[in-house]
């Protein structure tokens, strides 16, 4: 992954409950190839990431929600974890920050039980995405095309399964930025 990110500003949404290599692997990536990379979060001051089922790291946020100004990103991505996913998805704010990143056709990248929030959103209607396989059904029931693939781009939508996917959910995102 050698193509260069300068310059480009990318926001990981996430509540508390985020499974955290969904939120560490693709920060790192990302500031590796040169981008900017701010946690944005329901909440200012710090929020906790999980590993699965157990309590992981404390992480700093950079804007909650409100504060955040979509215009100011090039992309956004939506880390999964159960606990994260669940609550993400009512918070209308984040809902909102979705919806308009859409609206002006940037780049959504999402994994395992993130896609929650774009169903949420009303944003999977006609588009073809993965997931956990366990939200094939609300992908569906939404409108949606799901398959059960390593990492899958529609158009400015890209997303994969789970944490084994990073390297190609990685790889795939910075691709896309970098084009």
């Amino acid at each position: 992954m050698t193509q260069s990110l300068k310059g480009k500003r990318i926001a990981l949404l996430v509540t508390d409950g985020f499974e955290q290599v969904e939120l560490t692997e693709p920060k790192k990536a990302l500031e590796q190839a040169g981008a900017t990379a701010d946690i944005l979060a329901n909440k200012a001051g710090q929020v906790r990431g999980w590993h699965h089922d157990k309590p992981g790291d404390l992480f700093e946020v950079s804007k909650t929600f409100e504060q955040a100004r979509i215009e100011d990103y090039d992309a956004l991505v939506l880390p999964g974890g159960v606990f994260n996913s669940d609550q993400i998805r009512s918070v209308p704010e984040a809902q909102a920050l979705v919806k308009a990143a859409a609206k002006a056709h940037m780049t959504i990248a999402v994994i395992c039980h993130g896609a929650w929030l774009l169903v949420s959103a009303d944003l999977v209607k006609d588009r073809t995405l993965t997931s956990w396989s366990s939200l094939k059904d609300d992908i569906v029931n939404a409108g949606g095309y799901w398959i059960d693939k390593e990492v899958v781009k529609d158009g400015t939508l890209i997303s994969s399964r789970k944490p084994d996917d990073l390297p190609a959910f990685n790889k795939e995102l910075i691709e896309s930025l970098a084009a």
